[in-house]
């Protein structure tokens, strides 16, 4: 009986483990901001399914989800989804290509965009992405006032997320049903 049991627990650690998404802060303390060094933001980050884009911004900005050509062109009109509240999360539900801006088109132009490329391992992506607390449910965190340091960003510090990705969670389940049926057929 302590044998399946073990077996039960581990199984199900390793599925609670893939059954995670990571929430990134985008700018990380700097925010989505005009100061923001956002291609070096995106810099050695991997997005899955399932992992969701917090903004954190000013009223002097929104956030928009464009199509290629309406990144290119600094858009916002045809938006695929867009916030202007100061705190919009954006899930990542679809593999592919995923191109932000800033709706004010001067900011846009000034560099407050970026792409992301969201790789499709759906089949360990929860079923729904978690969501940030509404802004009315939360005090906010004033975000760090623009500066003229457009080349000198912020330090980057890591993104808010969890402790294993997708890949190492499948890791982490395989060796534990491997060591759980290894000692099983030992003792």
């Amino acid at each position: 009986m302590a044998k399946l049991f073990l077996f039960l627990a581990s199984l199900g650690l390793g599925l609670v483990l893939t059954c995670t998404a990571t929430i990134y802060t985008v700018g990380d303390t700097a925010g989505w901001d005009i100061s923001t060094d956002l291609s070096s933001w995106v810099a050695g980050k991997s997005f899955t399914v399932g992992d969701v884009l917090v903004f954190q911004y000013s009223s002097l900005h929104s956030v928009s989800e464009v199509s290629r050509d309406a990144y290119d062109n600094c858009e916002a009109t045809n938006a695929v989804q867009s916030g202007r509240d100061g705190n919009t999360s954006i899930p990542l539900s679809a593999p592919g290509q995923k191109y932000f801006i800033c709706g004010t088109m001067s900011h846009c132009l000034g560099g407050m965009r970026f792409q992301v490329s969201v790789n499709g391992n759906q089949a360990s992506s929860p079923v729904g992405a978690p969501l940030a607390p509404e802004s009315n449910d939360q005090v906010p965190t004033p975000l760090p006032r623009p500066t003229n340091n457009i080349n000198n960003p912020l330090p980057a510090t890591p993104s808010a997320g969890f402790l294993f990705n997708a890949r190492e969670s499948l890791h982490v389940i395989f060796f534990s049903m491997l060591g759980t049926i290894l000692w099983m057929t030992m003792i």
